[in-house]
């Protein structure tokens, strides 16, 4: 299978997936996402597979956020399709995968980069790597599933501090308040996930699909969330907020809101 914007290996029932487009910072542009998706469908579907690992080319990015200049000329109704899409495709596909997904984060996770490794089911983070989501700098809120993922993992106080205030944090502190599973130096990231994919796959695979559907049914009762986090997404596109935040960003200024 050729993807332009990722790589795929695969070693000892462990799939390696990784965004490749380090020079944007692996950030996430419509045909990431697509290119994702037929990946997750195609290692779903492989029985070879037992546990999928995503990760980002380079040294500097997990993936640095969505590609800002693909958001810019989005109206409200094309802003929510995008969000819609992407959850269908990725992020609540991610979710309620049927093997288990690490994120091995080995640099920047931002925006949507942090919404793409929340989906995921595990997070071992490089101690280099630094986490936040700056949505609010563009005019703008996650799309992604940020505004649902993040209080169920650190809880809702934390949550609102980092959305609201869209500081980025370090390793460390990801580890205290509970967002990454473990971390370790970026030499040893890889052989940290093997370790921890080894783990995994000694235990028996139907057990683990049954696992992960039960644990995914708990928060059910929160897709209406997701539906209203979509729905104020697109309400962002097309505010003078969301217009100065996206001029600023690309003029390498600070927005004046």
């Amino acid at each position: 299978m050729k993807l332009k914007t990722l790589t795929i290996k695969i070693q000892k029932k462990l799939a390696w997936v990784t965004i490749n487009r380090p020079k944007k910072l692996n950030a996430l542009n419509s045909e990431t996402l697509t290119d994702l998706h037929h990946a997750l469908v195609s290692l779903e579907e492989d029985n070879k597979v037992r546990v999928v690992v995503l990760t980002g080319a380079g040294d500097t990015a997990f993936v640095g956020g969505a590609d800002i200049r693909e958001l810019a000329d989005l109206t409200s109704t094309a802003g929510a399709a995008l969000a819609q899409q992407g959850n269908q495709k990725v992020f609540d596909y991610i979710e309620h995968y049927n093997k288990p997904v690490i994120a091995a984060v080995n640099g920047y996770a931002l925006g949507g980069g942090l919404e793409l490794a929340m989906a995921c089911h595990l997070r071992v983070f490089a101690n280099t790597a630094k986490v936040g989501m700056p949505e609010t700098s563009l005019g703008l809120i996650p799309g992604y599933g940020g505004t649902q993922r993040l209080p169920q993992l650190v809880g809702r106080g934390r949550a609102m501090e980092l959305l609201l205030t869209g500081n980025m944090i370090d390793a460390q502190r990801a580890y205290e308040i509970g967002l990454a599973n473990m971390i370790c130096p970026p030499a040893a990231l890889k052989s940290k996930v093997q370790e921890l994919a080894a783990a995994i796959v000694k235990n028996a695979p139907q057990a683990q699909q049954q696992l992960l559907a039960a644990v995914c049914a708990g928060f059910d009762p929160q897709t209406e969330g997701y539906a209203a986090e979509t729905e104020a997404f697109g309400a962002c596109f097309g505010t003078d907020n969301f217009v100065q935040g996206i001029q600023a960003f690309l003029q390498k200024r600070k927005p004046k809101f």
